[in-house]
């Protein structure tokens, strides 16, 4: 059966509630429906009906003089009831109304909350659902955010992704009432952490307001990570402190505030690739009670959710009503909210055409280059779907940062000596350059990350082989087997004292290596200081101490802490290692033109020397020495993954004419303080990285290539 034509809105700015000083102006694009009434829901929860105006665009609308903020209201949408032909219209059923600016309320899910019957998915249920759905809430204007100073270039970018609600929900500073609030993320205690780490940007996960899943629900569990959006424009209503009637949009902004002022950056993980409303077999609470094949992917009978999310449906931005939804958005985020990036869950659904191909061309990406308003903006992509071809990492071009899952593998590998040789390390450190370095990327491309929401955190994943999800009550059967991990010999926590400090020793390998690689890092909230959720590696539905940072436990991985703390002042202090460009075997030259006799990149040995063909080919080998330069400082950075020490020699000259430890991943008192000269061979312990500040000549002599 063929898809529906629709009409696009003309100016899809006017959709939503628009608020002025006579009034407020209401707009639905519902291009199938008949008849589209405004529901007003007064204090006392009583109902007045009115009637929109049809527009040939397939927008619906009308002006209430007297109605302004606060007001709650939501939609009944009349039409065919057809699943056939896409169309599930039930005016029993209250919606949202998509481009609400807040959102109030819950859903009772032993309520009327289905479109249809309990005996059949194709029969409409006539039971009125109002009191068992959230409303839209009118919200007036006012004003943005305090900016940043000015935008984070790419290489600045340092991500720290974390909970909103997790991060606070513990703290012993913030006041009780604040806990988990945006209020209590702003708070100075939580602001300061921050700054002190070194941290550029926060990536929170999703703060578009969400729903649980049924299923979840029916666990006495909820959807704690928040990838189940309900409305796009509308900030999470629980996450407010003051109240969901509107205030959460403001104490939202004075969140960004707070954090632009101290100047963090804030990213939103953002959830366009499907909805709350899961299949045809779930809830209708907005899009599909709107026009069912109007927002969603369907399969050629038009009667079932194609979908490639894994979530019940997919949000169909081949459709231009819904791109637009999609693309105002952004534009509002960015605009109103004061945000300064996204990273897009699942993304590659957002750029499936009308026959659900992937299509870098996708009028989504067009649309957002195109648009002046994202200039700056950071975008960062989930570079994957659950569909065919799914799989798009190293693809999404220039002005996308990319999540590197390759990274996240392949470092947690190298240090659990699963994989042979240094071609991959190098490769890693390197920017990924084997993905990443094509059509003039810039070498910021590759989001580097050892850990995310989903999966082990870092302690875990030096504490665990096994998943331990029996909490979320699927025997265990939840949560991906491939951990990659290494318990160091025993499963979960343990009083040995060896044990815990070679778990340490790997944690500190493993952010040393995120930290000094090519790339834009990303760190997972509380693993600077040993964060742990038991073994839990799906924790999405545990809203407890599994998922909530413990402050209290912080004080023992200080060494955690003070290592990701010194990384990350290196790396801001020092351009040289965090590179715009992807770096090349090309000679330094200074101010003149001179060649200075070194490489802006080169690999070492043990020995000294440069890494022989002989030396890149051998499985066996554990360690690699990175050497980084341009025309004002160099640095040599020594990766050891082997178990017992080796000695390493400091390459002489012209790349350097001394050297000094700058931060190491071993114990205190394991590696020298003083000054070192070029050719000292330094033992360098088992399974450590040390990072040595070179010290280069303004001007050397142009010399032969060592080795």
């Amino acid at each position: 059966m063929s898809r529906p034509t629709l009409p696009r809105p003309v100016d899809s700015g006017t959709l939503g509630a628009h608020v002025n000083a006579e009034g407020t102006r209401f707009s639905l694009w519902a291009p199938r429906a008949h008849r589209v009434e405004l529901v007003l829901v007064d204090d006392r929860l009583r109902q007045a009906n009115l009637d929109l105006e049809h527009a040939d665009d397939g927008v619906w609308s009308t002006f209430v003089p007297g109605v302004g903020d606060g007001q709650r209201y939501g939609y009944r949408v009349h039409g065919p009831w057809s699943p056939e032909d896409g169309e599930r219209f039930n005016p029993a059923k209250l919606l949202l109304d998509p481009y609400a600016r807040a959102i109030t309320g819950g859903v009772d899910y032993s309520g009327p909350i289905l479109d249809h019957t309990a005996e059949s998915d194709y029969l409409p249920d006539p039971t009125d659902s109002f009191g068992a759905v959230p409303l839209s809430v009118v919200v007036a204007p006012s004003p943005a955010p305090t900016p940043l100073e000015r935008p984070l270039r790419p290489d600045e970018l340092v991500v720290y992704e974390t909970h909103l609600k997790g991060f606070t929900q513990l703290h012993p500073a913030v006041p009780e009432h604040l806990r988990g609030t945006y209020a209590g993320f702003a708070y100075p205690a939580v602001v300061a952490h921050l700054v002190e780490l070194g941290v550029t940007a926060v990536e929170f996960l999703p703060l578009h307001h969400f729903v649980s899943e049924p299923f979840a629900v029916g666990r006495g569990l909820v959807n704690y990570w928040g990838y189940n959006t309900l409305g796009f424009f509308a900030p999470h209503g629980q996450y407010s402190s003051s109240g969901t009637l509107g205030q959460q949009v403001a104490e939202f902004k004075q969140m960004v505030s707070a954090l632009h002022g101290a100047g963090i950056a804030v990213i939103l993980d953002v959830v366009y690739n499907h909805t709350a409303e899961g299949g045809h077999e779930g809830p209708t609470l907005s899009f599909r009670g709107i026009d069912h094949a109007g927002y969603y992917r369907l399969t050629d009978d038009l009667r079932n959710d194609y979908d490639v999310t894994g979530c019940g449906n997919a949000v169909d931005t081949s459709v231009g009503g819904v791109l637009d939804l999609v693309h105002d958005s952004l534009r509002y985020w960015v605009t109103e909210m004061g945000v300064d990036g996204f990273r897009f869950d699942l993304c590659t659904t957002l750029i499936r055409d009308e026959l659900h191909h992937v299509r870098q061309d996708h009028a989504f990406k067009q649309t957002l280059a195109d648009d002046p308003v994202f200039a700056d903006t950071i975008m960062l992509s989930e570079p994957w779907d659950l569909g065919p071809y799914g799989y798009q990492v190293g693809r999404w071009g220039r002005g996308w940062g990319e999540w590197n899952d390759r990274f996240r593998g392949f470092t947690r590998d190298f240090w659990r000596g699963a994989v042979g040789g240094v071609e991959e390390l190098a490769t890693r450190l390197a920017g990924s350059a084997d993905i990443f370095d094509h059509d003039g990327r810039p070498g910021t491309s590759s989001v580097n990350f050892v850990t995310a929401h989903d999966g082990f955190t870092m302690r875990d994943v030096v504490t665990y082989d096994l998943k331990h999800n029996e909490a979320n009550g699927e025997r265990n059967r939840d949560g991906t087997d491939d951990n990659r991990s290494w318990n160091h010999g025993y499963e979960g926590e343990t009083d040995d004292r060896a044990i815990i400090a070679a778990r340490h020793r790997t944690a500190r390998n493993l952010m040393a290596t995120l930290v000094l690689s090519v790339g834009t890092p990303m760190v997972l909230a509380g693993d600077e200081m040993g964060r742990t959720q038991g073994g839990n590696n799906n924790a999405y539905c545990q809203d407890t101490p599994v998922s909530w940072v413990n402050w209290r436990s912080a004080g023992e991985w200080a060494d955690q802490t003070e290592l990701t703390a010194t990384l990350l002042r290196l790396r801001a202090a020092h351009p040289v290692l965090r590179p715009a460009a992807f770096r090349r075997r090309s000679e330094v030259t200074d101010a003149e033109g001179h060649g200075l006799g070194r490489w802006e990149s080169a690999w070492f040995s043990e020995h000294g020397t440069e890494m022989s063909i002989e030396q890149w080919h051998d499985h066996g080998r554990r360690c690699l020495g990175m050497y980084v330069s341009d025309a004002h400082e160099a640095f040599f950075i020594f990766f050891h993954a082997g178990h017992e020490p080796v000695p390493v020699t400091l390459p002489g000259a012209p790349w350097a004419s001394g050297y000094r430890v700058e931060a190491h991943t071993g114990e205190p008192g394991e590696l020298p303080t003083t000054r070192l000269s070029p050719g000292r061979t330094v033992e360098v312990p088992g399974r450590t990285v040390v990072v040595f500040n070179a010290t280069v000549p303004r001007r050397a002599r142009r010399a032969t290539r060592a080795g």
